[in-house]
């Protein structure tokens, strides 16, 4: 006996419409809850008991073509790696767009693919920057009724108070939780990875000029890579300058994280020795031994004012006030 073929091809409204015994037209009346239309009980529950058996799912692209519009949005963000926080601010933004029936879709900048390709493809309904786009590509999305929403990074050292996350200010913030403890040689553990540089160049900044305002010597700055064998070299290299290095800022917690291994692999101790301070706050954080003190960014904050102003573009609504960084020191032990 020969087996029984498959159809791979996707199942339409018209397979509902044919199972059903109705119309493609009463189909879409009833999977689109079309009000004004009277169509009996009995058929709309067998209707839809046929679309979920026979796993019917409405195709977007016609959604958009019917409705004019999608319920996409759009994130596109650049060649960054994607951590814990990248994820957990998206996640956010996902749960909150998703009460109001959009999803989120995002694009990660790599490849060649024009940024145009993309949103004419799925011709989203807004579509969020977390890197600033090229002119010609913010005017085609707007001509095309796409609304565009930035979040551009703030790097300004005078830091005006855009609602994006200062990383001058994290910078500073780190050096002075340091200098409160009593650290007069203070290093910055910078990343290896280049895609990182927009951050680090601004974080990097804030711990220079916090340094000088307070005094204190230039930072002493390595690169750190997440290793153990590493992360050793380049405590060596901190304690092997005329004044030891006594406290590390490091560029973010996996960074710390790998400092806080090569401080045990030279055997010294933390913060009796060396006072560690990470950014992000990872639950890694908590976790560390001894545990890592962290800068919190305030993810959820940031969450709520990118999907507030999403909503806003969409709605035709005036952009909501700009928020302050919410920035604070988690204190743990490692300081």
């Amino acid at each position: 006996m020969l087996p029984k073929e498959v159809d791979v091809r996707g199942v339409t409204s018209a397979d509902v419409a044919r199972e059903s015994g109705v119309s493609r037209t009463t189909v879409s009346y009833v999977l689109n809850a079309t009000q004004g239309v009277h169509i009996s009980a009995a058929t709309r529950e067998r209707v839809r008991e046929t679309a979920e058996r026979l796993g019917y799912a409405p195709s977007a692209a016609a959604r958009t073509l019917r409705t004019g519009r999608s319920d996409l949005v759009l994130c596109v963000l650049p060649d960054w790696p994607i951590g814990p926080v990248v994820d957990s601010l998206l996640e956010l933004l996902a749960a909150e767009l998703g009460g109001r029936g959009l999803a989120v879709l995002v694009h990660h900048g790599r490849g060649r693919r024009p940024l145009a390709e993309l949103w004419r493809s799925v011709t989203p309904r807004a579509v969020v920057g977390f890197t600033e786009f090229a002119p010609e590509d913010e005017r085609a999305m707007r001509q095309a009724g796409i609304q565009v929403v930035g979040t551009e990074l703030e790097t300004d050292p005078r830091d005006p108070g855009a609602h994006a996350v200062s990383q001058v200010r994290i910078g500073r913030l780190q050096v002075a939780h340091l200098a409160d403890r009593g650290h007069r040689r203070i290093a910055y553990a910078a990343p290896t990875d280049q895609r990182l540089a927009d951050f680090t160049t601004g974080r990097l900044q804030g711990a220079r000029l916090e340094c000088g305002a307070r005094g204190l010597p230039e930072p002493v700055v390595r690169e750190v890579d997440l290793d153990p064998g590493a992360a050793a070299v380049a405590v060596r290299g901190w304690r092997e300058v005329d004044t030891p290095v006594t406290g590390v800022a490091a560029y973010n917690d996996e960074v710390a994280l790998a400092v806080l291994a090569g401080l045990r692999a030279v055997g010294l101790r933390v913060p009796q020795d060396v006072g560690v301070i990470g950014v992000d706050d990872v639950p890694a954080a908590r976790l560390a031994v001894p545990a890592l003190t962290s800068v919190s960014q305030g993810i959820e904050a940031q969450a709520l004012y990118l999907s507030a102003a999403v909503l806003a573009a969409i709605d035709g609504a005036a952009e909501p006030a700009p928020f302050p960084a919410v920035l604070r020191v988690v204190e743990r032990e490692s300081t």
